[in-house]
């Protein structure tokens, strides 16, 4: 079992920056990826962006890059999401996710936390 315990959302005007944090615990040594997902209301759940644990390497959906950057920290156990440029657009609840290695799906997810962009 892994916990994934987001924080770090909030309220922002548009053109502000946030920090999301992800901290994660349990049998974190059979992680392959972190990622994060956001559901804005009425909306499906999508992909934001996605960092593989042992050699780092990063995915974006299109409509956040050159915006987000998503980092980790092995020893910490904890993935970051850092949101610049921020628009209306970008509100929605964040959602951690972890995907163990063999999996061909993301197998655990974060209760969420909420960011809101005003404009």
């Amino acid at each position: 079992q892994v916990q994934l315990v987001e924080s770090g959302g909030g309220l922002v005007q548009a053109g502000d920056s946030l920090r999301l944090s992800c901290a994660a615990s349990g049998r974190t040594s059979s992680t392959y990826a972190m990622g994060w997902f956001r559901q804005a209301p009425g909306k499906e759940r999508e992909f934001v962006a996605r960092i593989s644990w042992s050699g780092g390497s990063t995915i974006y959906a299109d409509s956040v890059k050159g915006r987000f950057t998503i980092s980790r920290d092995n020893a910490k156990n904890t993935v970051y999401l850092q949101m610049n440029s921020l628009k209306p657009e970008d509100t929605a609840v964040y959602y951690c996710a972890d995907r163990l290695r063999g999996s061909i799906d993301w197998d655990y997810w974060g209760q969420g936390t909420q960011v809101t962009v005003s404009s």
